[in-house]
């Protein structure tokens, strides 16, 4: 899962960025409401949280704009304020859910959890294709009756592949997805983790490869043979 975060104390925001890392969610931050209106609009994130009291333009304002262009990506409200008017309001105005600071990381995740699944995400513990799994919680890699472990990166690139079987993947679409829009990731940046990818499926005797379309990107491909 990869989450927006729209908040302008910087702190916070990092705090918010490193929660949802050690759930293994993806995150990025902005910290005005233009950028975040910019940023929520690109479809590539499945939860936005996004706080009220921001430059440029309030949460509010970002809620309703993301509405009324029928983007319907959950967004979670974060206030110090706890008056009932503005909860009603930012619900009113388009947002999922509302949490008032200060509030309790376990409570945040199982909120954003749940705007996934109201999302209509089904929560899955794995992907298969051809004679691949790949374990979604211990992050492992499995073949028959072997199995190895897989590092973050290698598991956000096998995850896009493996959820998109025989489809072709843009490089851009992974190093968006894995790196972040803002991150100075290449394209020989994907290129070595494919590398780590397909030796992998070496070492585990499967019969799946990682197809290269030039000039494009990836797919899985399965020798039928």
């Amino acid at each position: 899962m990869r989450v927006l975060i729209v908040e302008d104390e910087v702190r916070l925001a990092e705090a918010l960025r490193q929660i949802m890392i050690e759930s293994k969610y993806a995150a990025d931050i902005v910290h005005d409401g233009a950028a975040g209106l910019d940023y929520a609009m690109s479809g590539l994130y499945d939860v936005v949280v996004l706080d009220v009291m921001l430059p440029k333009k309030s949460g509010f304002e970002v809620v309703r704009e993301l509405r009324a262009r029928r983007i319907t990506v959950p967004v979670l409200l974060l206030t110090a304020r706890d008056e009932i008017t503005d909860k009603v309001a930012g619900l009113d105005c388009g947002a999922d859910d509302y949490m008032t600071k200060p509030f309790a990381p376990e409570e945040l995740l199982a909120r954003v959890r749940a705007l996934s699944r109201r999302q209509g995400d089904v929560v899955l513990e794995e992907l298969s294709y051809a004679d691949l799994t790949l374990n979604l919680s211990a992050y492992s890699l499995s073949s028959g009756t072997k199995s190895v472990h897989l590092g973050y990166k290698e598991y956000e690139v096998l995850k896009i592949l493996m959820s998109n079987p025989r489809m072709v993947v843009p490089k851009e679409d992974i190093i968006v997805k894995v790196w972040g829009m803002e991150s100075d990731a290449e394209d020989n940046n994907v290129e070595a983790y494919i590398s780590f990818l397909r030796k992998k499926f070496f070492f585990l005797g499967s019969k799946v490869n990682i197809g290269t379309v030039r000039k494009v990107g990836y797919r899985l491909e399965a020798d039928e043979a």
